[in-house]
């Protein structure tokens, strides 16, 4: 793996959860980071932690990933205050529950807005200054994205988009020098679903399922491939996931 010290690399979702855990483990590897979320508090305290801990650029940038001319801004604002791009982690993704026959509109529009249409947006903005910089981009999709779900299909088809999207377009840029990779999680303890009641964090322990750094570590593993290489997907389940399937 390539050293990557000194990177450029901007973060959707950074936040919290998988987001804020990517941005500390890319500080900690000398990485200058633009943060991306809609909470500019959270981004703020977070920036601010970085810089203070690691002496790393980090700029928050507080962006709604379903408005493409707000992920426009926000791209140019990563290039602008980091001087390029080197990566970009697409991380930025909420699921809503809901039986097909209950779900409201606007909790479809919530899920595809954020997972489909914000996922397609950041891609769009990043290709041409990852272009330039033989750069990577990651997707974060899911374990749902890869087996039924029937507990929420609409989340599932979400993240079924994300790595088609995602493979396809390797497809057609791999040859432009442009990597990119697709992290699987199953459950991850972070605020995920606390936007119906109990997060993720809240339902399960520690050590019962993936905690957050656990992904960042895969993101990072991605973004230090060498030039000729793309780690095209990454599964990274907990130990248990398939007892009883």
């Amino acid at each position: 793996m390539r050293d990557i010290e000194g990177d450029a690399v901007a973060i959707t979702g950074a936040s919290s959860g998988i987001g804020a855990a990517t941005a500390r483990a890319l500080a900690a590897a000398g990485v200058d980071l633009a943060l991306g979320a809609r909470r500019a508090d959270r981004l703020a305290e977070l920036a601010e932690e970085l810089r203070d801990e690691h002496g790393v650029t980090a700029e928050p940038v507080p962006v709604d990933v379903t408005d493409s001319d707000a992920v426009d801004g926000f791209v140019a604002d990563a290039v602008d205050a980091l001087g390029g791009l080197d990566g970009v982690v697409v991380n930025a993704g909420v699921g809503l529950a809901g039986d097909v026959e209950s779900m409201s509109d606007e909790d479809y529009r919530a899920m595809t807005g954020v997972n489909v249409d914000g996922a397609f947006y950041t891609a769009r903005a990043a290709l041409p200054h990852l272009r330039e910089s033989s750069g990577t981009v990651v997707f974060v999709a899911s374990f749902a994205g890869e087996y039924p779900r029937p507990g929420n299909p609409v989340y599932a088809a979400t993240k079924w988009w994300v790595r088609g999207f995602a493979h396809s377009l390797e497809g057609r840029v791999g040859a432009d020098g442009v990597a990119v990779s697709v992290v699987n999680p199953t459950e991850v303890r972070t605020e995920f679903a606390s936007e119906q009641g109990e997060s993720f964090e809240e339902r399960f322990d520690p050590d019962d399922v993936t905690e957050p750094t656990a992904i960042a570590d895969g993101i990072r593993f991605c973004l230090s491939q060498e030039g000729t290489d793309t780690v095209s997907e990454l599964d990274l389940y907990r130990r248990d996931k398939f007892a009883g399937w």
